[in-house]
């Protein structure tokens, strides 16, 4: 008689299709929870102010003017993608969704039912990762394609002529995104309210380093993100003219290394801390 065959060794499962089925999981999750309808309620206001200047623009046989001058629809547009988008709407939205995608599930005292799935721990972070870029582009790119289109046509400036500034937005945003979404992610994993730092990182430290000169700068997220804005700066603003005695633009091919380089090592080091640290929860 022939002996049983002793049982094939247990496998990991690999970090990426786990991290796939992740993300199916949190996709959807992400997508129609009470932050996701808040901030999309937020990304319709430069859609409003968008409608708003169409309207003034229409009606006044002038146009929309700044400083007395008729205001092209392609400034209008670079200001609000500077103004709304850079400096305001991608931090906030790698704030709420990047500290939260480890934060939540501890706070919801959930964390262990994901950790005891036979899936490495670093592919749970890198999946919820990865649901928060689809579900943050999914919000951020139709509002700036209405902008677009309502905004552009101010003054005369014709679509056609715009439509590649429109593609490298997307890009940049999307780049800003990731990068965001990486360092808050890091910020979730390694500090037990990180909401707070990362409001500070986002809206503090940022704006106060990139108008003085020297590398501290170099250290923030934004810095390398504004050479991959092909619009003009605002000047019409204390802060603009900072910015601009102190200007100091990396080249684009820097801009895009240095940024690949802050999104691979935050989610490597946010990885090794899900791996490493020991959740208790508490009661």
């Amino acid at each position: 008689m022939n002996a049983p065959a002793p049982p094939a060794p247990y496998v990991t499962p690999r970090t990426w299709p786990s991290a796939v089925r992740i993300f199916d999981l949190s996709l959807s999750q992400m997508l129609w929870s009470r932050r996701s309808v808040f901030l999309a309620i937020l990304l319709g206001g430069p859609v409003l102010l968008a409608v708003a200047l169409r309207v003034v623009s229409t009606l006044d046989a002038s146009g929309f003017q700044v400083n007395g001058a008729q205001a092209a629809g392609t400034s209008i547009f670079g200001m609000m993608i500077w103004l709304l988008y850079l400096r305001f709407i991608v931090p906030v939205l790698g704030v709420f969704y990047g500290t939260a995608l480890i934060a939540d599930e501890v706070d919801d005292k959930t964390i262990t039912y994901l950790f005891t799935r036979p899936i490495p721990r670093r592919a749970v972070l890198l999946g919820k990762y990865l649901a928060y870029l689809a579900c943050t582009i999914l919000l951020v790119l139709p509002s700036v394609m209405l902008v677009f289109f309502l905004a552009v046509p101010i003054g005369g400036s014709t679509i056609a002529e715009a439509f590649p500034s429109l593609v490298s937005d997307f890009a940049m945003l999307i780049a800003g995104l990731s990068a965001y979404g990486a360092v808050f992610a890091l910020v979730g994993t390694r500090i037990k309210r990180p909401l707070i730092v990362g409001l500070v990182f986002a809206f503090g430290w940022e704006p106060a380093v990139l108008l003085f000169p020297g590398y501290l700068k170099r250290l923030t997220v934004a810095y390398w993100l504004q050479a991959l804005v092909r619009h003009e700066m605002p000047q019409d603003s204390a802060v603009s003219v900072l910015m601009q005695v102190f200007r100091d633009v990396p080249s684009v091919a820097s801009s895009v290394a240095a940024l690949a380089v802050i999104i691979g090592l935050a989610l490597w080091s946010a990885g090794r801390a899900v791996e490493h640290r020991e959740y208790v929860l508490e009661q």
